[in-house]
């Protein structure tokens, strides 16, 4: 492919790096659509408590991250455009029988489906920008496809609110069917394989590839230090919806309140990775380490008790929404920071027809903040912001005020957590550092 081969600098990336971006927004403006509500949907529709909620979340997201990196091995050997047509017909019977049926069981196992089907997706399309791009232009391509992905996580969120208010909760699945519907007529129709040479991959070169990820420490190490992170920003969706809808009222939209992260992102992703082109990935990833703090520090300013309204360009904002508003606006920071360098840094320890086992590999931190950050999220909102009703019936509304009381705590929680994973990103660095001037 000729665009491949190009070693200078440019913008410019060939038709199937394109296609697969447009699926890409497709399937996030499904999945964010669906995962912003999924908490609540477990809650008020299906019948789960906060903590059986955020067990159960944690691990459904969690296992969306653990199983691309052999997932990514299986795509590599029977080719992109068939497992995104698997992934997206098994996600767009997922989402529509969980709007269809809400037993508990069922519930648990339609989330089955739609893991499976959502867990092709990350290999899949990382894969391609990989495959489509060089080392010269690699960081512009992920910067590119990160853009992307926001743009459809901002879109699907901006609908979901209308969807929930006007029809309820369960109708958003449908939505999210739709859209997954669509990505699979375009999977089908459109799409066209990146490189046709794939290399018939037996079980025992798939656990080869992963003894040779396995061996590498400092992928587990940085692994580990950037799960502090993603465990900051997965509350987002484990705890903010039910926070806010719990200290403002049913008519808040916790939606549009995420939506603030990928319109960030969007405005600035691109124009940060310029800036930091010079440094290296892990330099650059402090810097957004360093922000996190300060995200979870504004956050916890959004005290219940504080029932002022702030004026903002003319709009009447309470306090609460403010400050919930620029706490999620540094997390998008951060995020530009982090992640499109992140994908690079792994994109490159892959060797040639293995992108999509280690892009999945690179994607393991979100199992590990899926499952520890969803699962804390329901014990802390059990503890300080509770499920109304679970709270004594008769009750009055100073009495139910003071359930809720200390309910910015929970924010603190995540600022110790991110101070302590920007310095363990310090220390990664010093010693990654002095390990490769000796190996020089």
């Amino acid at each position: 492919m000729t665009n491949t081969q190009q070693t200078s600098e440019n913008w410019k990336f060939p038709i199937e790096f394109w296609s697969a971006n447009f699926m890409e927004l497709l399937e996030r403006a499904a999945y964010y659509g669906f995962f912003i509500v999924l908490t609540l949907y477990l809650t008020d529709i299906v019948g789960f408590s906060d903590i059986e909620t955020g067990i159960i979340a944690g691990i459904f997201y969690g296992l969306l991250y653990f199983f691309p990196p052999f997932v990514g091995a299986y795509v590599d050997k029977i080719g992109f455009k068939k497992g995104l047509i698997i992934a997206f017909s098994l996600l767009t019977i997922g989402y529509s029988l969980l709007g269809l049926y809400h037993a508990k069981l069922a519930v648990l196992f339609f989330l089955f489906i739609l893991l499976v089907g959502a867990s092709f997706i990350k290999p899949l399309i990382t894969g391609t920008v990989a495959k489509t791009t060089t080392e010269a232009n690699r960081a512009r391509g992920y910067s590119l496809f990160y853009w992307i992905v926001n743009i459809g996580a901002f879109s699907g969120k901006t609908f979901v609110p209308y969807i929930r208010q006007g029809m309820g909760i369960e109708y958003v699945n449908f939505f999210s069917a739709s859209m997954a519907l669509f990505a699979l007529l375009f999977a089908i129709f459109v799409y066209k394989e990146p490189d046709k040479n794939y290399e018939n991959k037996t079980i025992q070169d798939t656990i080869k590839a992963l003894k040779g990820i396995m061996s590498k420490p400092r992928l587990w190490v940085l692994t580990l230090i950037i799960t502090g992170f993603w465990l900051i920003q997965s509350q987002l969706y484990a705890t903010m919806p039910k926070y806010v809808i719990r200290l403002l009222g049913e008519t808040a939209k916790p939606e549009w309140l995420a939506n603030v992260n990928p319109l960030v992102v969007v405005i600035f992703v691109v124009v940060v990775t310029q800036l930091t082109k010079k440094l290296t990935a892990v330099n650059t990833m402090i810097i957004g380490m360093f922000i996190m703090p300060i995200s979870a520090f504004t956050m916890s300013f959004a005290n219940p008790s504080d029932v002022t309204t702030m004026n903002i360009f003319g709009y009447q904002l309470p306090s609460l929404t403010f400050y919930m508003i620029v706490g999620i606006a540094f997390q998008g920071l951060a995020e530009c920071f982090i992640s499109p360098r992140y994908l690079e840094y792994f994109s490159l320890q892959a060797p040639k027809g293995e992108e999509g086992l280690y892009l999945g590999f690179g994607h393991l931190h979100s199992f590990l903040s899926a499952i520890f950050g969803f699962s804390l999220s329901g014990f802390l909102l059990d503890k300080y912001c509770p499920d109304p009703k679970t709270l004594p019936t008769g009750i009055t509304e100073i009495q139910k005020a003071s359930y809720y009381a200390d309910a910015y705590f929970i924010w603190y929680y995540f600022v110790a957590i991110a101070i302590f994973s920007a310095i363990s990103l310090i220390i990664y660095k010093v010693i990654t550092d002095k390990i490769d001037k000796n190996l020089a």
